[in-house]
């Protein structure tokens, strides 16, 4: 393929490239120590004295943008938007004020970048605006009337989420039309690439969500304080990382919770690479600095580059469930496991699930495609080392019953392939237009012209 038909396939793909394009913004992150505090090139005296006061408890909602008004209600709207998103759950009560702040100044950006974009004529039509809508919808099994109503019990409209997506649409066509035409990868590079993945198999990849902040010369030291703070922050909170990725990161990636997808160690500078071989599934690590800011990293798993990982075989189970009258002590509970597990002992083979099911009244649910990585991690290390026909024990709580799975069958991965020049292509080149991207979005904060209400 040549290059101009691999850069036209790759016109038009999904938003998932650009979040792996986030590596390539300054996005990256390593572990680094709390006293690696950077330092600034200003001239700021060692015994300085303030004059005046800030009142860190002074709260500004609102905004003018370049003449756009940004309320309190886009606020308030917006977060609600991003909880639903995100199945309710949302800040806890004390961090309710601090998620509203970063919701402004992602408003803020959204807003300069849909400007942005109609003064180079780019605009987003009603109808695209509908039909992304319509989508969203689908993903929650709901009709658009009643996607709107949810919107509404949530506290949010679908004002907030048109607009959300108009700012998505219309910054992603900007950087097709103005940015992307001018970022070139060389085949020679590509290939280059292509040798280094292929000579890496056997090593690991790792699976990655990133915060990513931007700071200047003048603001590195608070931004790192930020940062410092919101791993403080996820470390007590009961909260998903996506959540904090969605408020927080200025990357592109924060409308997928700072997913960067699955990132082989070979095409990283070799620093972020010896940093992300040390973390540890669930481990968050940072902050990282970067030419372009700080990043917080999130390793959500990893696997063996080039063979097939047991977990990623997709399992035919059946499941059986016996459930707990209210009020049922631990103690209860523990005694009717015992019986149940010593009746799913008697379980041979799939075929006779029913039929032991029917003699204490638990129920039997399908499930024909789950893969093992997909179940909580202690059902997986049982899970792996199952037989066809056999069960795992009990598990379940007195609030929930007990339950079993049985393995009817399995399907074992195939071993991964190397991706393909044009693959490899697609994905240099988002990372260099991602770099452009936040470099003309600080352009535009610099030059905006911004009242606070």
């Amino acid at each position: 393929m040549t290059h101009n038909n691999r850069r036209a396939a790759r016109i038009g793909r999904t938003l998932g490239w650009v979040a792996l394009a986030a590596l390539g913004t300054g996005a990256v992150a390593q572990t680094v120590q709390d006293s690696q505090v950077p330092e600034t090139n200003l001239n700021i005296p060692a015994n300085l004295q303030i004059f005046g006061k800030l009142d860190p408890n002074v709260r500004k909602p609102t905004a003018i943008v370049n003449d756009t008004v940004i309320t309190g209600t886009d606020v308030d709207q917006r977060l609600a938007l991003t909880v639903f998103n995100n199945g309710g759950r949302g800040p806890a009560p004390e961090q309710v004020d601090e998620f509203k702040l970063q919701i402004l100044r992602q408003l803020i950006d959204e807003t300069l970048q849909i400007q942005e974009a109609k003064t180079s004529e780019v605009t987003v039509t009603a109808a695209e605006l509908d039909q992304s809508e319509a989508g969203l919808a689908k993903r929650f099994n709901m009709t658009q009337p009643q996607f709107r109503e949810a919107l509404r019990k949530a506290g949010s409209s679908e004002r907030s989420l048109r607009r959300a997506i108009e700012g998505e649409l219309a910054w992603n066509r900007y950087l097709r039309r103005k940015i992307e035409p001018f970022v070139n990868v060389g085949d020679e590079e590509v290939e280059a690439i292509r040798k280094r993945i292929e000579a890496s198999r056997g090593t690991e990849e790792y699976n990655l969500r990133e915060i990513y902040l931007s700071a200047n010369d003048g603001n590195r030291a608070e931004v790192f304080a930020k940062a410092k703070q919101i791993i403080a922050e996820i470390q007590k909170a009961q909260q998903p990382f996506e959540l904090f990725a969605r408020n927080y990161s200025e990357a592109s990636t924060k409308g997928v919770g700072g997913d960067l997808g699955w990132i082989r160690l070979v095409t990283l500078p070799q620093s972020l690479a010896d940093a992300t071989q040390q973390m540890q599934v669930g481990q968050v690590a940072g902050p990282v600095e970067t030419p372009g800011g700080f990043s917080i990293l999130y390793l959500t798993d990893k696997r063996t580059i080039g063979a097939a990982d047991p977990r990623d075989a997709k399992l035919s189970l059946k499941q059986l469930t016996v459930s707990f009258p209210a009020g049922t002590t631990q103690a209860q509970a523990q005694s009717r496991a015992a019986v149940f597990a010593k009746t799913v002992q008697s379980i041979q083979g799939c075929g006779t699930v029913e039929k032991v099911a029917a003699t204490i009244n638990a129920e039997v649910v399908d499930n024909d495609s789950i893969r093992i990585r997909d179940l909580p991690a202690p059902l997986q290390d049982i899970m792996v080392k199952l037989q066809v026909g056999q069960a795992t024990p009990p598990f379940g709580s007195p609030a929930e019953g007990v339950r079993a799975l049985v393995l009817c069958g399995r399907d074992d991965p195939q071993q991964s392939v190397v991706p393909g020049a044009a693959q490899i292509q697609g994905q240099l080149e988002q990372q260099r237009v991602n770099l452009r991207a936040q470099s003309k979005l600080r352009d535009l904060r610099r030059d905006a012209v911004i009242e606070y209400r």
